[in-house]
């Protein structure tokens, strides 16, 4: 078939392979209970997706401390009490055939003072109102991750991936221009790198032998260098304590922001750095099945889908079932995306994304 090389198993340097190269993206969807618990209208959105042929899924970001919370309706996993939602949920994604991870996550500086009070974040930060966090605060908040994942393990799933993208609090870490820190977790990109390694060093510990971790990180926006996340990627890759690697890029087709390096393509810049058995998937506008398959042709070794997976639940399994298949690009009708296992509230969050959700 024309996309067989979509449908190859991808091993994994610990744990079981995917079954194919798609991964579900870590999407917000605004749909769990205050609390952080899980709702059965998230169980049910992403056990359709693990159902309708996705070779990883993964939970949206979940929040690893109560101060940490980045928007209404999300997944936590910063207490026990959260454990029997997130247990079920990991049953069904394994009887749907996925492998299964949870995002870690902490928006730092970016948790609305109305949900948490007083964000904090590495550095004062007079435009959001958060206050640095003391040394003993940046080592809880270490251990806080390295304590969700182990809870993850608990609850059964096979790995969790380390949420270092977007402007939440581990990249307000790693740039300069948000960590003023003159600490061990400040000063230089060896310095404003240590807390995300010092989580990647603490999960590998204390999980199980072939716990799967991947790390998510944005290579350019939010303060970021290029050139630095290039260097923080390598290591990562080099240093195999990861299982993948995934790029969240807004747009895989896109140059890069920074005119010094506009020579070639914003993934161009991390597909030829040298990765032994880690993987590399990226995630940014992945619609069409030829596009996807170019991506691995390219250098990645899957592909994270994130809109054509909100459009679309089942998009490997009609693949593959169906060469000739071409996802629904939408904007669609709200009737279509119940029937995709989008919740009334999702749809709501979905409306504020133009091209989603068709006007009634």
């Amino acid at each position: 078939m024309p996309f067989e090389s979509l449908f190859q198993p991808l091993t994994l340097a610990r744990g079981a392979p995917m079954k194919n190269r798609f991964m579900l993206a870590p999407l917000t969807n605004q749909q769990s209970h205050p609390d952080g618990r899980l709702s059965e209208e998230e169980i049910r959105w992403l056990a359709l997706r693990a159902e309708g042929g996705f070779g990883l899924v993964m939970t949206a970001a979940a929040y690893v401390q109560a101060v940490g919370q980045g928007f209404p309706g999300q997944l936590g996993i910063f207490s026990d009490d959260q454990l029997p939602g997130l247990s079920r949920l990991a049953e069904l994604l394994r009887e749907g055939g996925a492998l299964s991870s949870v995002q870690l996550h902490h928006a730092g500086a970016r948790s609305p003072a109305e949900l948490v009070g007083q964000p904090v974040a590495p550095s004062d930060d007079a435009e959001s109102g958060a206050r640095a966090l003391s040394l003993a605060e940046v080592e809880r908040l270490r251990d806080d991750f390295i304590a969700a994942a182990v809870r993850a393990e608990r609850a059964g799933f096979d790995g969790v991936e380390i949420h270092g993208a977007h402007g939440y609090i581990l990249t307000q870490f790693l740039a300069a221009e948000t960590n003023r820190r003159e600490d061990r977790y400040g000063g230089d990109a060896e310095g404003r790198s240590r807390l995300l390694l010092e989580i990647v060093d603490g999960v590998r510990a204390a999980t199980r032998a072939d716990f799967q971790l991947g790390v998510r990180i944005s290579p350019e926006r939010y303060g970021l260098l290029l050139a630095e996340a290039r260097e923080l990627a390598a290591k990562l890759l080099r240093e195999a304590k990861i299982d993948y690697l995934d790029l969240s890029l807004w747009n895989v087709f896109k140059q890069p922001v920074e005119e010094t390096h506009q020579e070639r393509s914003l993934l161009a810049w991390f597909t030829d750095l040298p990765r032994g058995q880690v993987r590399l998937g990226a995630a940014g506008r992945i619609a069409a099945p030829a596009e996807a398959k170019g991506l691995l042709a390219d250098g990645l070794d899957f592909v994270v889908l994130g809109r054509a997976a909100i459009l679309n639940a089942a998009y490997p399994a009609l693949l593959r079932s169906d060469p000739a298949f071409v996802p629904e690009a939408g904007p669609v009708s709200v009737d279509h995306l119940i029937a995709q296992g989008v919740s009334p509230s999702f749809v709501e969050y979905l409306r504020s994304f133009k091209g989603m959700v068709a006007a009634e």
